[in-house]
């Protein structure tokens, strides 16, 4: 597939016929506490230099202990700033931006700002969000998500290609008197609506510039993949697929949450057969209690061998 966007990002995940792969924060696996800083940001430019394409940060506002992780920990914007400062040309992104619980103005200057700052390789996951209580605590109505998002795709992309826009909503009001600095590299920061996002499949094929979807069983996938392609023509779709390694290579696999634990030459398998179904982007997460050693042998043994 040839990606349709100039953002140096999206052109490394999606440019291109063959399946790439991402991995996400936090690397050290440490997903209940602050993950050591320098580690991560080392394991980030180690998982460039193996051959990974994308490295995705999680927004999660606040830690909510019976949902089981805190993400990376640290907010997602300044995070993937020094994750920028950290690597060369690898993809960063987001899984998701949770957006009726921010300013879509503040997200809008703080995306425009980490794609600056990364010279064009900020993909800009969004979501709606899942953790019920975050959304009490932000005074924000769960049942009002759906509109919320659609208002804050709109206004963002208002704000990026337009100068001194007029646009007024439940977020407040642009009179034609102020600007957004900086603006992105290019006209918009590219967006992928992540899972359902409370809409439609053909509002999220016109307004977003691919789909991020979670771990399905390769039957319901192909269903979804052929909706897909009907509403979005050749827009990419990307996935997150939990990949434990088993020590030993030919080991079968074993359903975890979200995907599979199983040996590197099961999952080449696995990843040619989403390959050829079209899915164009993998989030995977190999990295276990010797993340290094874990990155280099999914890569080696896993992307290089496809």
């Amino acid at each position: 597939m040839t990606a349709d966007h100039e953002n140096a990002g999206y052109r490394r995940l999606f440019d291109g016929d063959g399946l790439t792969f991402g991995t996400g924060f936090p690397l050290t696996d440490n997903r209940e506490s602050r993950p050591p800083v320098d580690r991560e940001l080392e394991l980030a430019a180690h998982a460039e230099s193996v051959g990974f394409d994308g490295l995705w940060a999680r927004d999660v506002p606040l830690y909510w202990p019976r949902f089981g992780d805190a993400g990376q920990t640290f907010d997602v914007w300044p995070w993937l700033s020094q994750v920028a400062a950290r690597t060369d040309d690898i993809a960063l992104g987001t899984a998701s931006v949770v957006l009726p619980l921010r300013h879509p103005l503040n997200v809008a200057k703080s995306a425009a700002t980490v794609d600056r700052l990364s010279e064009g390789r900020l993909v800009l996951g969004i979501a709606t969000g899942d953790r019920d209580p975050e959304f009490d605590a932000f005074g924000v109505d769960r049942e009002d998500r759906g509109a919320r998002f659609r208002e804050a795709v709109d206004l963002m992309r208002t704000v990026w290609r337009e100068d001194f826009p007029e646009a007024e909503g439940r977020w407040g009001e642009l009179d034609g008197g102020l600007d957004l600095v900086p603006e992105p590299t290019t006209g918009t920061v590219p967006l992928l609506p992540t899972g359902h996002a409370r809409q439609e499949v053909e509002w999220i094929a016109e307004h977003g510039d691919g789909w991020l979807f979670y771990h399905l069983p390769e039957s319901t996938l192909e269903t979804y993949l052929d909706d897909w392609r009907a509403a979005a023509g050749e827009k990419p779709y990307a996935m997150a697929v939990q990949t434990e390694l088993a020590d030993d290579p030919e080991a079968g696999p074993e359903h975890v949450h979200q995907g599979y634990r199983a040996g590197t030459a099961w999952f080449r398998e696995y990843f040619r057969r989403l390959e050829e179904l079209g899915v164009d982007h993998v989030l995977v997460s190999p990295a276990g209690e010797n993340p290094e050693a874990d990155l280099r042998r999914f890569a080696e043994d896993v992307i290089d061998r496809l």
